[in-house]
Protein backbone atom coordinates (compact mmCIF):
# COMPACT_ATOMS: atom_id res chain seq x y z
CA UNK A 1 0.00 0.00 0.00
CA UNK A 2 2.83 2.40 0.90
CA UNK A 3 4.53 1.57 -2.39
CA UNK A 4 1.42 2.55 -4.36
CA UNK A 5 1.08 5.85 -2.53
CA UNK A 6 4.75 6.60 -3.16
CA UNK A 7 4.37 5.82 -6.87
CA UNK A 8 1.29 8.04 -7.15
CA UNK A 9 3.02 10.95 -5.42
CA UNK A 10 6.17 10.46 -7.52
CA UNK A 11 4.05 10.39 -10.69
CA UNK A 12 2.27 13.61 -9.73
CA UNK A 13 5.58 15.36 -9.04
CA UNK A 14 7.06 14.10 -12.30
CA UNK A 15 4.06 15.24 -14.33
CA UNK A 16 4.13 18.63 -12.61
CA UNK A 17 7.86 18.99 -13.25
CA UNK A 18 7.60 18.09 -16.92
CA UNK A 19 4.56 20.30 -17.51
CA UNK A 20 6.46 23.41 -16.34
CA UNK A 21 9.23 23.14 -18.91
CA UNK A 22 8.92 26.22 -21.12
CA UNK A 23 8.71 25.65 -24.85
CA UNK A 24 7.99 29.23 -25.88
CA UNK A 25 11.15 29.80 -27.91
CA UNK A 26 10.36 28.79 -31.47
CA UNK A 27 12.88 27.08 -33.76
CA UNK A 28 13.06 30.04 -36.14
CA UNK A 29 14.25 32.26 -33.25
CA UNK A 30 17.18 30.09 -32.20
CA UNK A 31 20.63 31.40 -33.05
CA UNK A 32 23.11 29.16 -34.85
CA UNK A 33 25.92 29.76 -32.35
CA UNK A 34 25.21 27.86 -29.12
CA UNK A 35 27.10 30.36 -26.93
CA UNK A 36 25.11 33.27 -28.32
CA UNK A 37 21.87 31.32 -27.94
CA UNK A 38 22.74 30.55 -24.31
CA UNK A 39 23.35 34.26 -23.73
CA UNK A 40 20.02 35.12 -25.34
CA UNK A 41 18.20 32.54 -23.20
CA UNK A 42 19.83 33.83 -20.00
CA UNK A 43 18.80 37.39 -20.81
CA UNK A 44 15.29 36.27 -21.78
CA UNK A 45 14.86 34.50 -18.44
CA UNK A 46 15.45 37.80 -16.63
CA UNK A 47 13.02 39.88 -18.71
CA UNK A 48 9.35 40.07 -17.71
CA UNK A 49 6.65 39.49 -20.30
CA UNK A 50 4.68 42.73 -20.36
CA UNK A 51 1.52 40.81 -21.35
CA UNK A 52 1.68 37.91 -18.88
CA UNK A 53 3.60 39.81 -16.16
CA UNK A 54 4.25 36.66 -14.15
CA UNK A 55 6.40 34.95 -16.73
CA UNK A 56 9.69 35.66 -18.35
CA UNK A 57 9.69 36.23 -22.09
CA UNK A 58 11.53 32.92 -22.35
CA UNK A 59 8.44 31.13 -21.03
CA UNK A 60 5.73 33.26 -22.64
CA UNK A 61 3.95 32.58 -25.91
CA UNK A 62 2.66 36.16 -26.21
CA UNK A 63 3.47 37.96 -29.49
CA UNK A 64 5.22 40.77 -27.59
CA UNK A 65 7.43 38.23 -25.82
CA UNK A 66 8.40 36.75 -29.18
CA UNK A 67 9.21 40.23 -30.50
CA UNK A 68 11.39 40.91 -27.46
CA UNK A 69 13.20 37.58 -27.83
CA UNK A 70 13.93 38.41 -31.47
CA UNK A 71 15.04 41.92 -30.48
CA UNK A 72 17.45 40.49 -27.90
CA UNK A 73 18.89 38.06 -30.43
CA UNK A 74 19.34 40.87 -32.97
CA UNK A 75 21.15 42.99 -30.37
CA UNK A 76 23.43 40.03 -29.60
CA UNK A 77 24.14 39.60 -33.31
CA UNK A 78 24.99 43.31 -33.48
CA UNK A 79 27.69 42.75 -30.85
CA UNK A 80 25.96 44.36 -27.88
CA UNK A 81 26.91 43.06 -24.43
CA UNK A 82 24.37 42.03 -21.78
CA UNK A 83 24.58 45.36 -19.93
CA UNK A 84 23.81 47.31 -23.10
CA UNK A 85 20.83 45.08 -23.85
CA UNK A 86 19.43 45.45 -20.32
CA UNK A 87 19.95 49.23 -20.49
CA UNK A 88 18.16 49.41 -23.84
CA UNK A 89 15.18 47.45 -22.50
CA UNK A 90 14.93 49.39 -19.22
CA UNK A 91 15.20 52.72 -21.05
CA UNK A 92 12.38 51.66 -23.32
CA UNK A 93 10.09 49.86 -20.82
CA UNK A 94 11.31 50.94 -17.37
CA UNK A 95 12.57 48.82 -14.48
CA UNK A 96 9.30 46.87 -14.43
CA UNK A 97 10.52 44.80 -17.39
CA UNK A 98 13.20 43.21 -15.21
CA UNK A 99 12.07 40.21 -13.16
CA UNK A 100 14.60 41.31 -10.52
CA UNK A 101 14.47 45.11 -10.56
CA UNK A 102 17.42 47.00 -9.05
CA UNK A 103 17.22 48.53 -5.58
CA UNK A 104 16.66 52.24 -6.26
CA UNK A 105 14.74 55.07 -4.64
CA UNK A 106 11.77 54.52 -6.94
CA UNK A 107 11.75 50.73 -6.32
CA UNK A 108 12.31 50.77 -2.56
CA UNK A 109 8.61 50.03 -1.87
CA UNK A 110 8.75 47.10 -4.25
CA UNK A 111 11.55 45.59 -2.18
CA UNK A 112 10.30 46.55 1.29
CA UNK A 113 6.54 45.93 1.03
CA UNK A 114 6.79 42.13 1.31
CA UNK A 115 8.79 42.52 4.53
CA UNK A 116 6.34 45.10 5.87
CA UNK A 117 3.35 42.87 5.07
CA UNK A 118 5.11 39.90 6.72
CA UNK A 119 5.70 41.91 9.90
CA UNK A 120 2.08 43.12 9.91
CA UNK A 121 0.88 39.53 9.38
CA UNK A 122 2.97 38.21 12.28
CA UNK A 123 1.72 41.05 14.49
CA UNK A 124 -1.92 40.35 13.58
CA UNK A 125 -1.52 36.63 14.22
CA UNK A 126 0.18 37.17 17.58
CA UNK A 127 -2.33 39.86 18.62
CA UNK A 128 -5.24 37.65 17.56
CA UNK A 129 -3.82 34.70 19.52
CA UNK A 130 -3.37 36.80 22.67
CA UNK A 131 -6.91 38.11 22.31
CA UNK A 132 -8.39 34.61 21.83
CA UNK A 133 -6.43 33.23 24.82
CA UNK A 134 -8.10 35.79 27.10
CA UNK A 135 -11.58 34.51 26.20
Amino acid sequence: MLKKIFLIIASIFLIQFLSNIPYAVEPDEILGDKKLELRARNISKNIRCMVCQNQSIDESNAPLAKDLRILIRNKIKDGKNDEEIYNFLTNRYGDFILLKPPFKINTVLLWLLPLIFFIIGVYVILFHNKKSNKI
